[in-house]
């Protein structure tokens, strides 16, 4: 009998996942497989880490559910006073709801509320990037240029949202630009958008430090996000980063932004802040974006039944607390170097593998038909589908995506191991990815 659940591919049910340990997850087909990619760059602890599962369970036992209407939480709270700790690039603020999508519908809600509290009520456009992705919901789908997922529900999404290309140097920057050229360029189509809407009716450029599974882990250029600061600057327009899948701790320190040495207004969080133990996202605010509602009408015109969930805070209260006592920042650091140069030794001379990139651990190849001419292959192939059934065959979960390019052409895989995997699993994670590779290639079908 079939699910009676929803499942993504309705055609056939995927196996059940029965039990996870550390880096491991055994599912219904008997199978023990290495989570190569924390799920969607979600689970930063792996599974059944016992310092989590302690504090979930002290929770539940303490308090399960109150309202926000009338109620604050201690889980909640700590976590708040953990993450913004020393007020880290100035964010002062934290909203918890309950998915990195709900977060981006409320940290642009947050930005129009700023303005109209401000006096400046025309900004209503919002600028961000082809090939991004911020989440699934409506506002969220609108505001992220991932055009495979935009193309079904294109006639009903808002036209507050318009988008400007990624920096995305390895198919963009053009021939003879050098890397300061290439930013110059990028910073003055956005200051060309800024114009042709107005540059008093933008409310904010949004983007992710690192894109995520839209792009495949594509990092930006020196120099490229301070640029994009200075623009939004010019015009009183905020900056908000979107590190739902490359934040908190990710790349390899816990905020993306810490790279790139420019802050925004808004940062959303989800993914890593609670690890999968339980749906947590939401996002960080600056001083600069929230006094002026304080001071005026004196609430956030928006809330969610489940926000700051007192079991979510607890759970990802455990898991912040256990990336700092551990020192996990610094292991993924290091295993994100052994990673990238595994990747680069076993991929780099390929001749399919297009690109190598990403940072921490956090890492995409993409691939490409002919490494000259970058052409990619026929998307009717389905190569990174292929490539993620022969890693599972191998006994390693990875992250495939197609649309790389433009939405229809071009295939990533993505790898994203959890902050507790050592030498040894890097090395299996590369060793098996490498050869469902290989063997994916080997079996595409004639031309």
């Amino acid at each position: 009998m079939r699910s009676r659940l929803i499942q993504r591919n309705l055609r056939a049910d995927p196996p059940l996942a029965l039990r996870g340990e550390g880096i491991f997850l055994h599912d219904s087909n008997g199978r023990t497989i290495i989570d190569g990619s924390g799920g969607a760059a979600v689970a930063c602890l792996g599974h059944g880490h016992p310092r989590v599962l302690e504090a979930m369970a002290a929770q539940m036992a303490k308090l399960t559910y109150a309202h926000t209407a009338l109620y604050s939480c201690e889980s909640a709270e700590a976590l708040a006073d953990l993450v913004l700790e020393g007020e880290p690039g100035g964010l002062a603020q934290m909203y918890l709801c309950s998915s990195g999508s709900e977060a981006v519908e409320a940290a642009l809600k947050l930005a129009r509320q700023h303005f109209v509290e401000i006096g400046q009520p025309q900004r209503r456009h919002f600028i961000a990037r082809r090939q991004s992705y911020h989440g699934n919901t409506l506002g969220a789908l609108a505001a992220g240029g991932n055009m495979m997922r935009r193309a079904l529900y294109q006639p009903i999404l808002s036209d507050a949202f318009h988008h400007v290309s990624p920096c995305y140097a390895y198919r963009e920057r053009a021939a003879g630009e050098d890397e300061a050229e290439y930013v110059a360029r990028l910073a003055a189509e956005l200051e060309a958008e800024f114009q042709r809407l107005g540059p008093d009716s933008v409310a904010a450029f949004v983007a992710e430090p690192v894109v995520g599974a839209t792009l495949g882990c594509v990092t930006a250029l020196p120099g490229y996000f301070a640029a994009m600061r200075a623009v939004c600057d010019r015009h009183g327009a905020l900056l908000v980063f979107d590190e739902v899948m490359c934040g908190m701790g990710r790349t390899g320190t816990l905020h993306a932004w810490e790279q790139e040495g420019v802050a925004p207004d808004i940062q959303v969080v989800a993914k890593g802040l609670g690890g999968g133990y339980q749906p947590i996202g939401g996002f960080l605010a600056n001083r600069r974006v929230m006094d002026p509602i304080r001071d005026g009408s004196g609430g956030f015109m928006h809330g969610h039944t489940y926000q700051a969930h007192p079991m979510a805070a607890a759970a990802a209260l455990a898991v912040q607390q256990v990336i700092r006592e551990e020192k996990l920042l610094d292991n993924v650091q290091a295993m994100g170097a052994l990673l990238e140069a595994r990747l680069v030794d076993r991929l780099g001379n390929h001749r399919h593998v297009g690109d190598i990139r990403g940072r921490g651990l956090f890492w995409a190849a993409e691939f490409v038909a002919d490494r000259a001419s970058k052409a990619p292959f026929d998307p009717a192939l389905r190569l990174n589908d292929r490539i993620k059934q022969e890693a599972y065959a191998r006994g390693l979960a990875c992250y495939p995506m197609a649309g790389t390019i433009d939405g229809r052409r071009g295939d990533h895989v993505l790898l994203a191991p959890p902050y507790i995997a050592t030498e040894a699993d890097i090395e299996a994670i590369v060793t098996r990815f490498g050869d469902a590779v290989d063997a994916a290639l080997a079996n595409l079908p004639a031309s």
